[in-house]
């Protein structure tokens, strides 16, 4: 084909695979900004209720809890009755129960610590097909050159919610209080359920979509069958347990899934302790902290997007996807460690500064999900990326409990640092050494 035609092909072309991403971007940073709530509101809360570090640890965890264990089960949910409807009453009904937190201020005692426990625990079970969905989106909507930088661009939208709502949210509680950190966000977050409703669709049924950008998806490997209604289905294609087997017995599979829990460390530290880390080790306010916390924030957001920049163009350049998803990830793990530095210096500025170089670091590296839009195999995106999201997010159960106890042992952020310092080492370790030949997993489905 000459340059010209190319270039008319490209001009006919459709761009709402954009729209999607977007779309992908914005719910994301809603679900991590409704994520942070607990962390923004903590110090004040946690004031008001009495409660000590541990009793802070445990109850940051609750999310965890439920999340992990509902990763598999709503990854099935996906691949049986695809994305669109599934990820609508998780927004929907995730929102409906971070809105409810802000009740507990009526409550006291141990019964205003159980319900927030159970909150939650529920907001994680609501929560639990949202990056399955996001990946298996990408799978369909995307080809391969482009993976990388559409997976890194909603993945950063964990950054972007802190940039964005922790000022927001630090201002809600300084003045007028925790509750209504709760009410604003869960409010927000229904909003943008019915605005999800009215604008996601499958390749194969999007309004918008033309021929042109359908072939041209299609052609670089993307999976626009895979919410294709069911009459389009071919026979029997739906979710097997025991795919599940395979999946944990892949060499590669089990590395990536021991590098996404230690590089989720480096993301629930930021969830859950470090505003509490602000306020507590380094003398900030809570409205301080909030805006405080946007600088390492938007510098995580910086390297999100950088990083899948980054592996795209080491695609196009190497042809090799191994290549271009270990560096960045490989790389963006070691800056990271950069976060143990913290320990080493005094002033507020050199902390920031630290903190800002660890987050850029963390986002470089974190291109797990195109990782998992890379490697599913297409009779099960949802359960894998549902695997995927169980062990990443063992890390939000264990990393607010283990920091909670080194809080109650030394009064001291110093080891907590340490500790999410050397799970970005791991991270190297896992990618480089275990996961080897990046591929899709091919299973046996007799």
């Amino acid at each position: 084909m000459s340059s010209t035609t190319a270039s008319a092909v490209d001009a006919k072309r459709s761009r709402v695979r954009l729209l999607i991403v977007t779309m992908l971007f914005l719910v994301t940073t809603v679900n991590y900004a409704d994520r942070a709530t607990l962390s923004i509101a903590g110090t004040a809360l946690s004031k008001e209720l009495n409660l000590d570090p541990v009793a802070m640890g445990y109850i940051f965890s609750a999310f965890g809890w439920s999340y992990v264990a509902a990763q598999v089960p709503g990854g099935w949910l996906l691949d049986r009755f695809g994305s669109k409807w599934v990820y609508a009453f998780s927004i929907l009904i995730w929102s409906l129960f971070t809105l409810m937190q802000g009740l507990v201020g009526f409550l006291t005692g141990a019964t205003a610590v159980t319900v927030l426990f159970l909150l939650r625990l529920l907001v994680g079970l609501a929560e639990a097909p949202s990056f399955p969905a996001n990946a298996r989106i990408v799978a369909a909507w995307f080809p391969g050159n482009e993976r990388g930088t559409a997976s890194a661009f909603f993945n950063s939208g964990q950054y972007f919610a802190t940039v964005i709502f922790a000022p927001l949210m630090g201002w809600i509680a300084h003045d007028f209080g925790w509750r209504y950190v709760f009410y604003v966000m869960g409010s927000l977050g229904i909003l943008v359920g019915f605005v999800w409703i009215k604008t996601m669709y499958g390749p194969k049924d999007h309004p918008g979509v033309n021929e042109a950008e359908l072939d041209y998806i299609r052609q670089g490997g993307a999976l626009v069958e895979l919410d294709a209604p069911k009459d389009e289905r071919v026979p029997d294609s739906g979710p097997k347990w025991s795919y599940i087997s395979q999946l944990l017995c892949n060499r590669m599979m089990l590395g990536v899934y021991i590098g996404q829990f230690c590089i989720n460390t480096l993301t629930y530290f930021f969830l859950t302790w470090f505003p509490v880390y602000l306020v507590k080790e380094r003398g900030l306010n809570i409205l301080q902290a909030g805006f405080v916390a946007t600088l390492p924030a938007l510098c995580g957001f910086i390297g999100g997007v950088l990083g899948g920049v980054i592996s795209d163009a080491i695609l196009h350049k190497t042809n090799s996807l191994t290549l271009a998803r270990k560096i960045p990830i490989v790389g963006g793990m070691l800056l990271s460690m950069t976060i143990i530095a913290c320990n080493y210096v005094d002033g507020q500025a050199l902390v920031i500064g630290f903190m800002a170089l660890a987050f850029f670091g963390k986002g470089i590296g974190a291109l797990g999900w195109a990782v998992v839009s890379d490697t599913s195999p297409k009779e099960a995106g949802g359960v894998s990326g549902g695997l995927f999201n169980t062990f990443g997010n063992l890390s939000s159960i264990t990393t607010p409990i283990i920091i909670g106890y080194i809080l109650a042992a030394t009064g001291s952020f110093a080891g907590a640092l340490v500790f999410v310092g050397a799970n970005a080492l791991v991270a190297a370790f896992a990618y480089l050494v275990i996961v080897g030949k990046i591929e899709r997993v091919k299973l046996r489905t007799a």
